[in-house]
């Protein structure tokens, strides 16, 4: 079977945003999504996701993985609409990658390991996402997504999902690529994941981070710290 037989995201894309944007802000004008216009996958890995990681993540970090969620799926939905309707990647799947990516920036986590907090959180979601039974492929999907969702470039490919989650996540978090997300659909998915200071608390959590380790991956992104602190588009809902 090919790993791209199923709809976990093992599809090759530019890692570059800017080539497949194709040089432009966005392919297409966002669609307002409510929170109600977007599937929520509950299934039983989810379920059992959710109940994990809500023993370990900050409520901040677990709202912060719930918007990148259904910013994604907007962001999907709206300019790669194909990666659904092909059959490239699935709900499930996106949510597991969203519901994992920050587990390593727990204190325990950034404590307990010398690894940097993208690299461990992918190891521990393959671990525990195969002890809840998904499919082999999937959790390493998922830990690939997490492992390189804090590796921006120019050169060479990744996953779909690996890329979307990159551009999900530094939307929420340093307000990167606004022409993708509708102004309204933001507001929605704040109203009910609200930020509650989420530009200091990562910030917060990135310093901690470099700190203990200070060779981590975090390190890699040039003004990282200041992007988060300073993250305009989000000011008015910190």
């Amino acid at each position: 079977m090919s790993a791209t037989d199923k709809p976990y995201g093992w599809h090759a894309v530019p890692r570059n945003p800017t080539a497949i944007l194709q040089g432009k802000p966005k392919l297409a004008d966002p669609s307002l999504f409510t929170i109600d216009d977007i599937t929520y996958p509950d299934t039983e890995v989810v379920r059992k996701s959710l109940a994990r990681v809500q023993k370990e993540l900050q409520p901040e970090t677990l709202s912060h993985s719930f918007r990148v969620y259904y910013y994604g799926m907007s962001i999907v939905k709206t300019q790669f609409p194909q990666w659904l309707s092909e059959n490239w990647i699935n709900e499930e799947t996106w949510l597991l990658v969203c519901l994992f990516h920050d587990i390593g920036t727990t204190p325990e986590n950034l404590r307990n390991t010398h690894m940097s907090f993208d690299f461990w959180g992918g190891i521990e979601a393959l671990q525990t996402l195969q002890k809840f039974g998904a499919d082999k492929s999937q959790a390493e999907s998922v830990a690939e997504a997490i492992i390189r969702h804090q590796d921006p470039g120019e050169t060479g490919t990744i996953s779909c999902i690996g890329l979307l989650v990159q551009l999900a996540t530094e939307f929420d978090n340093m307000g990167h690529y606004k022409e993708l997300v509708h102004p309204e659909t933001i507001k929605s998915v704040v109203a009910k994941y609200p930020r509650n200071g989420w530009s200091g608390c990562f910030s917060k959590t990135i310093r901690e981070e470099m700190a203990l380790k200070p060779w981590a991956h975090s390190s890699a992104i040039d003004g990282f710290v200041e992007m988060v602190e300073n993250n305009e588009l989000m000011k008015q809902y910190d």
